[in-house]
């Protein structure tokens, strides 16, 4: 049998470094992360840069994913079911509720955004489809979280090395995980999850779970918009949004075989 390739496993770990650099990657930290020497990492990134699987900022000569990799992902999410099953519904929510809807799986401790609609008006927009969204800090994280233990943004930590905190991205976001778990049980009591200005000042998201045959939450979709368009005069969550949602997502798990839904 023939061995592993190194020059493939090294491109393969360059790639997933980058992945994980949502501002990019200089070629000194490339090669520092991972241990290989400068002339062989520019080697490889000059290789995938022609194939278009990466892609460096003449400014900053930063380097990040190009966009032969979002291509290759999207034939991906084309072929999963979830996604696939779930089209026509989340069309019909965007419709219903007049703001943007992603349905999201968990993936690597994140939320890996399956299928993005725009909000039906005519304002720019950018499509989120392949985004990894945090998990405490996002509806449809919380949703995932709520309902499947093994997803979790925590990474093992020593006790010694004293509180443990989530990353903030806002004044709002829970940084706790102490506090993240009691509003883990209310979703569950709940059946949905919601989150103001947590994720981006100025932003609202619901979402509500999505469930296979075998009653697994495989996925959460959910919507996500201005306060001012989601939250009423009272300052109270719109809570026909919700009813919109949760439709939404009992729609796509009957789809997927969930019953009774």
């Amino acid at each position: 049998m023939p061995g592993r390739i190194q020059s493939i496993e090294r491109a393969a770990a360059i790639l997933r470094l980058l992945a994980g650099g949502a501002r990019g990657l200089s070629l000194a930290e490339i090669s520092r992360s991972l241990e290989l020497p400068k002339g062989t990492v520019l080697g490889i990134l000059r290789t995938l840069q022609h194939v278009g699987f990466v892609e460096q900022d003449p400014e900053s000569g930063r380097y990040r994913l190009g966009g032969g990799m979002l291509s290759l992902g999207t034939r991906y999410l084309d072929g999963n079911e979830l996604r696939t099953r779930a089209l026509n519904w989340a069309d019909t929510l965007a419709s219903r509720s007049g703001e943007s809807v992603r349905i999201g799986t968990p993936h690597q401790g994140q939320v890996l955004v399956v299928h993005h609609v725009f909000r039906p008006d005519s304002s720019r927009q950018t499509l989120d489809v392949g985004t990894l969204l945090p998990l405490h800090a996002t509806a449809l994280g919380k949703v995932l979280m709520a309902f499947d233990p093994l997803v979790t943004p925590l990474e093992d930590t020593a006790v010694e090395e004293g509180p443990v905190f989530l990353p903030a991205y806002t004044r709002f976001t829970i940084v706790s995980p102490g506090e993240l778990e009691k509003q883990l049980a209310e979703v569950r009591d709940n059946g949905w999850a919601w989150e103001a200005e947590e994720l981006v000042d100025g932003e609202v998201s619901i979402a509500a779970p999505i469930r296979d045959r075998r009653g697994t939450t495989v996925g959460a979709i959910g919507v996500r918009g201005a306060v001012e368009r989601l939250r009423g005069p009272d300052n109270k969550l719109d809570m026909e949004q919700v009813s919109y949602v949760r439709d939404a997502a009992r729609a796509i798990s009957r789809e997927l075989g969930a019953t009774p839904y």
